[in-house]
């Protein structure tokens, strides 16, 4: 393990990465990124299941315990692996884990590792979209016409306009439980199925799906970044970016400009965007990486090697070089024979 005091012959030296969700793609685009990555490293990986090609693209894997993670023996796989594999640093490849780390921040840190994570209130704050959307509008910033809850389909109508709208889960991220109210029918249908009380939100839909925009962004967590990415992509029947190209958008960028002031990102930060108008309008922040983390590294905004200057050496990272391009994501084999080691 790393010194806590640092000096350049420990830059030099093996870097223990600890990388978790690596069965998913997040934890995958991390590695990616880390293995384009000038530092010696060493990779373990977690995840709950060894049943993808994942734990392959790690140095070391452990499968995560079958037990709640509010048990204390989640608590102790984890000090046992942080102590073990003399892990430096933690680079959270999943939501739920930047969840947990975040709540035992103390307690893990007694194990000597550096956690790579956001500030803890834009991680609690990110969780809500009807408190992101307040604090937006506390701010005079722009954003997306919402309603907590309402009594009737002409209701929704009349306070959010012609539909169709969305019904959005209000916890949550990416397009998950979301679903499209056409008529009348819809609303009944989903609110009588999903029983919705103040868990749920109503919103008009803005813009379409050609102006969806992602933005990458290391926030140094005092109001400043470095240089911001923006990708004007395509999404998967997933949610995950599907294709992507390198824009420079004045009107996105002056946005992020405002959210990295008001809410201080500190690392991996992701803002998503649609574009109406002459208007941007936030979609979600996510105060961690995102599924585009290896496409950022392939056009030179590489935030996993940037954490490691940041996180881990306690140095601003260097302005990135970014390179303009497109990229596209395919399906590719990854087969395994039984003869070969696992």
């Amino acid at each position: 393990m790393i010194s806590a005091n640092i000096g350049e012959g420990a830059r030099n030296s093996t870097i223990t990465v600890l990388v978790t969700g690596v069965g998913a793609i997040i934890g995958q685009g991390i590695i990616k990124s880390l293995r384009r990555s000038h530092y010696p490293l060493r990779i373990v990986g977690i995840d709950r299941s060894d049943q993808s090609p994942g734990p392959l693209l790690c140095d070391v894997f452990h499968k995560k315990p079958i037990c709640d993670e509010l048990e204390p023996t989640y608590l102790d796989f984890w000090n046992e692996i942080l102590q073990k594999e003399g892990v430096d640093i933690v680079l959270p490849g999943l939501e739920l884990d930047v969840f947990f780390l975040n709540g035992q921040r103390d307690l893990l840190k007694q194990a000597g590792a550096r956690l790579a994570l956001n500030h803890h209130n834009l991680i609690e704050l990110s969780t809500d979209k009807w408190q992101l959307g307040e604090e937006l509008t506390r701010h005079g910033l722009p954003c997306i016409p919402t309603r907590l809850i309402v009594d009737s389909w002409q209701d929704a109508v009349s306070q959010l306009g012609t539909p169709p709208l969305l019904l959005k889960p209000r916890r949550g991220n990416g397009s998950r439980g979301i679903v499209r109210l056409c008529d009348e029918t819809d609303f009944h249908y989903w609110y009588r199925r999903n029983n919705v009380k103040d868990a749920w939100l109503l919103q008009r839909i803005v813009g379409d799906d050609n102006e969806e925009y992602t933005v990458g962004l290391f926030g140094l967590g005092n109001g400043q970044a470095l240089p911001s990415i923006t990708f004007r992509r395509r999404l998967s029947t997933a949610g995950n970016t599907q294709a992507a190209v390198v824009v420079d958008d004045p009107v996105i960028e002056a946005f992020v400009q405002s959210l990295t002031k008001l809410f201080q990102p500190l690392g991996p930060t992701n803002f998503q965007f649609r574009k109406e108008g002459e208007g941007a309008y936030l979609l979600e922040i996510n105060p961690r990486f995102s599924s585009s983390t290896s496409l950022r590294a392939a056009f030179g905004y590489n935030e996993a090697e940037m954490s490691l200057d940041f996180f881990l050496f306690d140095k601003i990272p260097e302005s990135p070089q970014i390179r303009y391009g497109m990229a596209w994501r395919y399906s590719e084999d990854f087969v395994t024979y039984d003869c070969d080691p696992i």
